[in-house]
């Protein structure tokens, strides 16, 4: 730093607390304004000679004219993107000031104050120029090397290094469009390798705060950024969407503070808290990404370290032991708009493609399923046209219908079991529950345990013409039912649903199954009804009891030989 850019930070700090008003703005363009000698003059007469006088005052503002000179050509340099000639016009602005004679003259000395104010904020904002991305200059953001980017050196080199390599790797799939919108913005391009810290180019890399994608967009962030997030669709891991949205996001970023580092601190832990860190700081002057370092936190304070780490690392590879030269090659498609909802997998098997290809196309897709409003798919060039052709004969996605039922934990029991039981997941389980810690449940708690239920035997209400009318109608009890409102659905009474299913009071429970019309069932020629499992039951004994296989029970009830059965169920049993 220049000799006095420390005068210069104190002349801006004083300047930002006196809050220089328009008038002294004013006065400013006035007094460098060209002043007949004479007037000048007059002002300056003391004991010395008029002519010595207009003498002094003329030398004078012939070397203030000089400096004012001076500081133009430093802004057209500054502009030209040539920062060492803009610093050696303000060096040469600033030496003549310091040798001028304003013999208390209150015009002089208001002219001399006026350009060294006008000198020393011109340095600084050259100072800080230097770490942005003035006229897209390559070398805006600084190789600094320093104990801090060493460390993470080291690091690459030793622990992670086969994470660095795969992270490169794959770089070469997305990096080649991200360096075509960070030209376009004019913004470095050393920012394509933040992904790299991010999320070692991992599209769908989710971090414990819940950021996702290659750019790791938070919910919230990703919003205010345009990208959009519904049932189908996470565009957060739209490689493109993003990059845009981080771009703007970046440039945001920048015009708050012109340092990248600090830039990049800010992306990775949010502007309010690196705000927050420079308010509180006691010293009121140029603030500098390593001056705050320290007041950061660990995880942000090591992200810009690892970032500068890597660029090392990329621009000299042999220096630090590394052969970095095969790369993943860079997407190639073309874009379907379509408006059918569809699966991935269908629409691959129709165009011949692996199910996989249109996955790595398309990783915004939630479910590998397009949404039902138009969408534009990404496809392999060349197969855009195969597909309109054969649009139609792809099959429309069917949300499937997802099912539950309730059960009241008995001591003793695990998610496991009930998800034995269930035939589901124990994360199944948890997911319905809101289970944070999926191994501890209590005694009475009550589970809500999704299921897959698609026994034939439990007919929907409406579905009653035809051959169903030979067949027996159930219904399994949700919450809400009650006997007066199944016997309206089914168009029944409560005393018929009450003596088939042997009832004795109207209270029902959810999941209970009860029989609405007897009949035939599909697999023969037997009449079914209920069975309310006692203490000391089994699949055999109940199956034995009803005089029934057990291989017809087992399928009858939708179980297996390995199911375990609890006093208290109820299940279909024949009955002559």
């Amino acid at each position: 730093m220049r000799l006095y850019l420390k005068e210069a930070i104190l002349v801006v700090v004083v300047c930002t607390v006196t809050a220089c008003s328009p008038a002294r703005q004013k006065a400013f363009y006035h007094s460098t304004a060209p002043e007949s000698t004479a007037a000048v003059a007059i002002e300056g007469e003391g004991n010395q000679p008029v002519e010595q006088v207009v003498e002094q005052v003329e030398k004078s503002q012939q070397i203030l004219d000089e400096a004012l000179e001076f500081c133009q050509a430093s802004q057209d340099f500054w502009g030209q993107g040539d920062l060492e000639n803009a610093f050696a016009s303000l060096d040469q602005a600033y030496n003549l000031i310091l040798r001028t004679n304003t013999n208390e003259n209150p015009k002089l000395i208001q002219q001399k104050e006026d350009i060294r104010f006008m000198i020393c904020k011109r340095m600084l904002e050259i100072y800080a120029s230097r770490h942005t991305v003035a006229n897209g200059n390559h070398d805006a953001i600084p190789t600094v090397m320093n104990r801090h980017v060493e460390r993470e050196i080291k690091l690459f080199q030793g622990l992670e290094r086969e994470f660095f390599l795969e992270s490169y790797k794959r770089s070469g799939t997305y990096r080649h469009e991200i360096l075509k919108a960070l030209a376009a913005a004019g913004l470095p391009r050393e920012l394509s390798w933040l992904p790299l810290i991010e999320s070692g180019f991992k599209i769908k890399a989710l971090s414990r705060a819940r950021a996702l994608g290659l750019w790791q967009f938070i919910p919230s962030t990703g919003y205010k950024f345009g990208l959009k997030r519904d049932q189908w669709i996470d565009e957060r891991m739209d490689p493109k969407k993003a990059t845009q949205a981080a771009i703007d996001y970046l440039q945001e970023l920048h015009k708050i503070f012109g340092d990248w580092c600090t830039v990049m601190a800010a992306y990775n832990c949010g502007e309010g808290k690196v705000l927050r860190v420079i308010r509180n700081q006691n010293i009121n002057y140029l603030d500098n990404f390593w001056d705050l370092f320290e007041r950061l936190p660990w995880e942000t304070a090591r992200y810009v370290p690892r970032f500068l780490a890597a660029l090392a690392i990329i621009n000299n590879p042999e220096k630090f032991g590394f052969d970095l030269k095969d790369t993943d090659k860079p997407l190639s498609y073309e874009t379907v708009t379509i408006s059918k909802q569809s699966r991935l997998k269908d629409i691959a098997k129709a165009i011949d493609l692996p199910s996989q290809s249109l996955d790595s196309l398309n990783p915004e897709l939630r479910y590998k399923v397009t949404p039902p409003t138009p969408y534009e798919l990404k496809v392999p060039r060349g197969k855009g046209k195969i597909l309109l052709a054969k649009l139609d004969e792809i099959s429309v996605y069917k949300i499937p219908r997802r099912l539950y039922v309730y059960h009241r934990v008995r001591r003793g029991e695990t998610l496991s079991h009930l998800a034995l039981r269930y035939r589901t997941s124990v994360r199944g389980i948890a997911a319905a529950n809101n289970l944070r810690r999926r191994h501890l449940i209590r005694a009475g708690q009550r589970l809500r345990i999704p299921t897959k239920w698609k026994g034939p035997i439990y007919a929907s209400a409406g579905k009653t013409g035809g051959a169903a009318l030979s067949r027996p109608l159930w219904h399994r009890v949700r919450r809400g039912d009650s006997l007066w409102l199944v016997a309206r659905r089914y168009n029944t009474n409560i005393r018929t649903i009450m003596h088939l299913n042997k009832l004795k009071r109207t209270r029902l429970h959810i999941g209970q199954v009860l029989a609405i019309r007897k009949g035939t069932d599909e697999v023969g020629s037997k009449v079914s009804t209920t069975y309310r499992v006692r203490r000391g039951d089994n699949p055999y004994y109940i199956a034995k009891r009803h005089d029934m296989k057990l291989e017809r029970f087992l399928r009858l009830n939708n179980l297996t030989p390995r199911s375990r059965i609890y006093p208290g169920q109820v299940f279909l049993v024949d009955v002559e």
